[in-house]
């Protein structure tokens, strides 16, 4: 006789509980994009928000960079009790400053700021 203890296997311990949603048998999304949103009399892009994206690029940034986004993250949750992540909240800047881009142009944001960075 074996003193062995029997224990589960993975598929017993990853087993799902729930009906999945993702499955292959699930309608496809739609691959336009989403239209703009106007906000404040402005057509603005909306950023992608939770879901998976398939492109992915690594940033660097400082460390008083890092801590502001956090702090924002932080007062958004605090503040006006939206929890979202890091990636997300620079998702949505990135569409804020396309959208502020493609409307102005050579007078938007990002312009005006890489001209006095001098990048």
């Amino acid at each position: 006789m074996t003193r062995r203890v029997a224990l589960p296997g993975a598929a017993e311990l990853f087993r799902t509980t729930v009906p999945r949603t993702d499955q292959a048998s699930a309608p496809q999304e739609d691959p336009t994009p989403p239209a703009p949103v106007k906000e404040q009399g402005r057509a603005r892009s909306a950023g992608s928000g939770r879901r998976k994206h398939d492109s992915k690029i690594t940033v660097y940034v400082s460390d008083e960079e890092l801590l502001g986004l956090e702090q924002a993250r932080l007062a958004l949750r605090a503040d006006h009790g939206i929890a979202v992540d890091r990636g997300r909240v620079v998702r949505e800047a990135i569409a804020v400053l396309l959208a502020d881009f493609t409307e102005h142009g050579a007078d938007s944001v990002l312009v005006r700021h890489l001209r006095e960075s001098g990048e």
